[in-house]
């Protein structure tokens, strides 16, 4: 998405393509993604942070695609899959918030 933001929205099936919003997800993506690797042995409270974080973006990504999808003529079904798969990040990172705040 990042080097190539064309071709990977032409095989999701996009019908809309704007490489810069494309490589700012990608960017997100990365970031959200390296960072977690890279504090995944850190204390609670970094760990707590994160998880914050990774709620709020997961949750506003999720609204973010839905409202699109239904803003657009026909919601594609790419639109479907990306709001699950971000719906269940949000899911799996509130279980694991709940947890570490008990």
């Amino acid at each position: 998405m990042f080097l190539f933001p064309g071709e990977v929205i032409s095989l999701l099936q996009w019908p809309y393509f704007d490489p810069l919003t494309t490589r700012l997800v990608a960017a997100a993506l990365m970031g959200i993604g390296l960072e977690s690797f890279l504090g995944r042995n850190a204390q609670l409270t970094h760990f707590r942070g994160m998880l914050r974080l990774k709620l709020i973006w997961s949750g506003t990504a999720t609204l973010a695609i839905f409202i699109t999808m239904f803003a657009m003529t026909y919601p594609p079904l790419t639109g479907y899959l990306l709001t699950i798969i971000f719906a269940g990040f949000h899911s799996v990172w509130w279980f694991w918030y709940r947890q570490v705040n008990k």
